[in-house]
């Protein structure tokens, strides 16, 4: 499976695009990778190391798994030797990664990171906010230095470094995976043999490859980070900005680059789309299903959470300790989205729940923004995308809550 490296003439410059290419071929040879789409990107991601200083960005690196055993340290491992100033770390607190950064160049490997967050990404703020902030050029962290008896000083330190980081699936905070590229890796199955990996072999092989990565990107970094490349159809906001290094690379690249990395970044952008929404979201996305079924603006909130127990695969039946949804629970997840319940009419009385519009007090100031606003906001609202939302079993799971609607006195 070994790939012949290519001899390129004393003096004659190797095209970037065979340089990432045999980049490319090296990471293949000692991963299975669940897509095709994995070696190119690595390959991107190891070159950008290169010239991070002149990016405004440096997307983090997320290798996640289910299971152990899935290859993330192996990636690592060899990325390393293709890697700026590699520094392949397992622990450490805050306060050494962020003094280690501000010694830079560096790029952060930081394996085993769900023994730093427990489960669900919590825990270890310091760490959290470090990697965070440390994506975006200019970012530092206040420490304090000196004592009471000479004299305490605040410095600055820089903490903007490329960072890629392994774990298992889901201890990555949120926070952190919104500023990355994630690859979701599994373990190899019995058929697709890899190369062994020697750490001193695999150095040696690697060698030719990595000088000429860093001369050639080196040679290029200023017009890099003064690239503005043309961002695939549908990739915006967060996502263009973490992908321009990227692209920024493969178009100076040339050859079949500039294609294989816009695939590329498609393939991950939909995928991290597709990532579970938070318990709010899911909320705000089921009230929607609600309100569309019953064809109303405003929802009492018995009708409501009854509608929303009775769906079915929904967690509403299962909250805190195997609990119910609850009003108290249902107006404490809509406060962070500015929504809460108000009083209105329905069937002859006054009731509490839900409205799609905003509401306001008796001064005429607005009090609450309404579900609309939040759809709007949080939940997708395209036609097309509402169709999609109300699924074939929302109008059984509702039927209930209609006749109650109808039959309040």
């Amino acid at each position: 499976m070994t790939a012949a490296l290519r001899i390129v003439p004393p003096g004659a410059p190797q095209p970037g695009h065979e340089i990432l290419d045999d980049v490319r071929d090296f990471v293949a040879r000692f991963s299975a990778f669940p897509s095709p789409h994995c070696a190119p990107t690595l390959a991107l991601w190891w070159a950008h190391t290169w010239a991070a200083e002149h990016f405004y960005i440096t997307p983090r690196l997320v290798l996640s798994s289910a299971e152990p055993e899935s290859g993330k340290t192996r990636v690592l491992e060899v990325g390393k030797h293709f890697a700026r100033a590699p520094e392949l770390t397992t622990a450490g607190s805050a306060a050494a990664m962020v003094r280690m950064i501000a010694a830079g160049p560096i790029t952060l490997l930081f394996d085993e990171v769900d023994a730093v967050f427990t489960a669900g990404g919590s825990g270890n703020e310091e760490v959290r906010n470090m990697l965070n902030s440390g994506y975006k050029r200019g970012a530092t962290i206040p420490k304090c230095k000196g004592d009471a008896a000479s004299g305490i000083v605040v410095e600055r330190l820089p903490v903007f470094a490329p960072v890629a980081m392994a774990g298992l699936y889901g201890c990555i905070p949120a926070t952190v995976t919104t500023r990355a590229i994630t690859m979701n890796l599994r373990k190899r199955r019995h058929d697709q043999p890899v190369d062994a990996y020697n750490e001193k072999r695999a150095e040696k092989a690697a060698e030719p490859v990595r000088d000429a990565l860093a001369g050639w990107i080196t040679g290029i970094g200023e017009a890099l980070g003064d690239a503005e490349p043309v961002m695939p159809d549908g990739v915006a906001d967060r996502a263009a900005e973490i992908w321009e290094p990227l692209l920024a690379v493969a178009d100076a690249a040339g050859g079949h680059w500039p294609d294989t990395a816009r695939a590329a970044c498609v393939d991950f952008v939909q995928t991290s789309k597709q990532t579970p929404a938070s318990l709010g979201v899911q909320l705000l996305a089921d009230m929607r299903k609600v309100f569309a079924t019953l064809d109303t603006d405003r929802v009492p909130t018995p009708v409501l959470l009854a509608a929303l127990l009775d769906m079915e695969d929904a967690p509403w039946t299962e909250m805190e300790n195997g609990r119910p949804l609850t009003d108290r629970r249902l107006a404490k997840e809509m406060r962070k989205y500015f929504v809460a319940p108000v009083a209105f009419r329905a069937g002859g009385r006054v009731v509490k729940g839900y409205t799609t519009g905003p509401t306001f007090d008796t001064s005429g100031e607005q009090a609450q923004v309404g579900l609309a606003d939040a759809w709007s906001r949080y939940v997708l609202t395209s036609s097309n995308a509402a169709g999609q939302a109300l699924t074939a079993g929302a109008a059984e799971t509702t039927a209930g809550a209609q006749s109650a609607l109808e039959g309040m006195p």
